[in-house]
């Protein structure tokens, strides 16, 4: 099992946009092999840091989805929301 984080900073006013696309990716991501999970939070300090994080059965099934076209897609759209490149930390399970 993996953990995916990314962590993204949104430009002001933008958070509309941002939520409503990472409901559709989540949406997509839920109908792919090895999804597990995935919650969105955003920072109580600094409202323009939000965290994805996702469960995966394992690094493969993590790197199609990421790889896939329709993730391309959406992420394109959500990096134009952005006011800096998204970090993307995977976690591997250590038990």
């Amino acid at each position: 099992m993996v953990r995916v984080i990314i962590e993204r900073h949104i430009k002001e006013g933008k958070e509309r946009d941002l939520a409503n696309l990472l409901l559709e990716l989540r949406t997509k991501a839920m109908h792919c092999p090895g999804y597990i999970t995935g919650e969105t939070l955003r920072s109580l300090d600094d409202p323009s840091h939000w965290v994805v994080i996702s469960t995966w059965s394992d690094a493969d099934a993590w790197t199609t989805w990421v790889s896939s076209p329709e993730r391309q897609e959406l992420a394109a759209k959500i990096e134009l929301l952005l006011s800096s490149p998204p970090k993307t930390t995977i976690f591997s399970s250590i038990t």
